[in-house]
């Protein structure tokens, strides 16, 4: 590997070597915060590779992580690096089903266990062989603890540099459809695209600081946190879960902080709860520094959104109160290399800005977004036909369809796969419609369909704030919602009726990936034929 170039293994020894005492970790228990330095974290890391050592598994084995997040997952994430073997990531709210299918596809010979949904049910999902170790929160029964390991192992003393060209990890996309695919990285992926992706993310930050609480299953908060901390001798810390996410994150104020839609619309909901939105555009900005400062969010100096469309409005919201969210637009098959707002002016609510790392990205005669660039998986694991149909030379093909700008900004337009035609022969892109419904505190989740239909239809689910108000009031203000957005649409693309569904749409119940994209299939058709026996009456209908 060239000079220049460093994996994230070699970052880690160089911060383990310059700055031994420096914090790297900080695990709360109880909102009491345990604080691990660069060396403290050395040491178990090294006593973790001498245990994984003995397993005497080939180089380049395969060794799985179940867990949330935790300053363990970091832990084995490096010293499986140190190994020689690829770490394998299974989403915390991953279902029973998928979670064998990666475990058998991938051939993992050994799995970290800490806290995850399905922990006890584990058996089902977990093939007869696989060594387990337990790491923090695991109630699953296993073979062995981290802290025996790092009781009973001396830490290894040399600091093997990784093959380039040897894969660091495999990370199963979530997909809407189908079996989860591994997508292969290898270590130069992050020697390449990091250090371009950390000067852009910290250009204001010094001294950076990170709060995790996003699945380090999922390549963005690998990216974003993880590996951008490893790159910028950052400090992480982590949450112990929703009881105390909020206090938390007040207390750690991070200098970057990396969220989903759905989390900026409850933040969102919180303030509204408290001040009337009516009240909103007459704060000062004592006060809206106030709100940043409740929201945990008032010495951040780089905010992301991604994974999933931010409304509109929502995002302009925060721009108005002196958070800039920036909405950030890549996936694990280009290690998210891909593109976010990077103008020192604040962010365009819907545009996905510029490429932020090694990334060339273009749109094609079909309208479909395309990139090219050092993050660019090496494939799908086992899957030399699907790799083909998506890399063609050189070229990641998203599936999303977009345009750029007179600025050279890209923005999203929708899934070419998700594209419906009405009867009346008008094909529909839900994602640009669904993007209005931002604009009312009374909505959760929505999800534009109407395949067949003569005219587009939402699904909807409601916000707390709606789930205390009188029905007849929510009806209403949502039909005249409705009629409002109508007025900016073209006939054929106008909404007839908004279907609110009683139960938010989660994982668990297969509404949503694990990374909180909508499975618009499942969707539509657990609700199709309430939809049917309904069209034409009420413009808002109750489930």
């Amino acid at each position: 590997m060239e000079a220049a170039v460093k994996s994230p293994l070699e970052m880690f020894y160089q911060w383990e070597q310059t700055t031994p005492n420096k914090v790297f970790l900080r695990q709360p228990t109880q909102l009491v915060w345990a604080e691990f330095t660069w060396a403290q974290i050395g040491d178990q890391v090294r006593r973790l590779a001498t245990y994984i050592g003995k397993q005497n598994y080939p180089m380049g084995s395969r060794i799985a992580i179940w867990s949330s997040n935790s300053m363990d997952w970091v832990v084995v994430d490096l010293a499986i690096m140190m190994s020689g073997h690829v770490s394998v990531p299974v989403y915390p709210g991953q279902d029973l089903k998928s979670a064998r299918y990666i475990l058998e596809h991938s051939e993992s010979q050994m799995i970290f266990l800490g806290a995850f949904d399905h922990a006890d049910d584990a058996d089902e999902a977990i093939p007869a062989g696989t060594t387990r170790v337990s790491i923090h929160g695991a109630t699953t029964p296993c073979e062995t603890s981290l802290s025996e390991i790092l009781a009973n192992n001396p830490p290894r003393t040399d600091s093997p540099i990784p093959d380039p060209d040897g894969l660091i990890t495999m990370v199963y996309t979530s997909g809407t459809t189908g079996n989860p695919k591994g997508v292969m990285h290898l270590h130069s992926t992050a020697g390449h695209t990091m250090p371009q992706t950390v000067a852009k993310l910290l250009k204001n930050s010094p001294e950076p600081t990170f709060f995790s609480f996003l699945p380090l299953s999922h390549i963005a908060e690998r990216v974003v946190v993880e590996f951008t901390c490893l790159y910028s001798n950052g400090v992480i810390s982590f949450s112990e879960g929703l009881a105390t996410f909020a206090a938390e994150l007040r207390s750690v104020q991070p200098t970057l902080f990396f969220a989903v839609p759905r989390l900026w619309l409850k933040f969102k909901e919180g303030i509204d709860a408290k001040i009337p939105p009516a009240m909103h555009a007459s704060l000062t900005e004592e006060q809206k520094f106030g709100i940043r400062q409740m929201l945990g969010l008032s010495k951040a100096t780089t905010i992301l959104t991604g994974s999933a469309p931010c409304p509109r409005d929502v995002q302009q919201w925060f721009i108005d109160m002196g958070m800039w969210l920036r909405d950030g637009y890549g996936m694990t098959e280009n290690f998210i290399d891909g593109t976010g707002w990077n103008a020192d002016t604040p962010p365009v609510p819907g545009c996905v800005g510029t490429p932020w790392g090694t990334a060339e990205v273009r749109v094609d005669e079909l309208g479909e977004i395309l990139f090219r660039s050092k993050g660019v998986m090496k494939g799908y694991y086992k899957e030399p036909e699907k790799t083909a149909e998506v890399i063609v030379d050189g070229w990641y093909h998203t599936g999303d369809s977009g345009r750029i700008d007179e600025n050279g900004n890209l923005w999203i337009t929708g899934r070419i796969s998700e594209v419906f035609k009405t009867t009346k022969g008008k094909f529909i892109k839900p994602i640009g419609l669904e993007d209005l419904f931002g604009r009312t505190n009374l909505l959760a989740q929505f999800c534009v369909c109407g395949h067949g239909l003569d005219q587009p239809v939402v699904l909807t689910t409601l916000s707390d704030i709606a789930k205390k108000m009188d029905r007849e009031e929510v009806a209403n203000k949502l039909a005249a919602v409705l009629k409002d957005i109508n007025t900016e649409l073209p006939p054929y693309e106008r909404i007839n009726q908004m279907f609110v569904a009683k139960e938010e749409w989660q994982i668990n119940n297969g509404m949503l990936t694990p990374t909180m994209k909508l499975r618009r299939k499942p969707i539509e058709a657990h609700f199709r034929p309430w939809i049917e026996a309904n069209i034409g009456k009420t413009a808002v209908v109750f489930e």
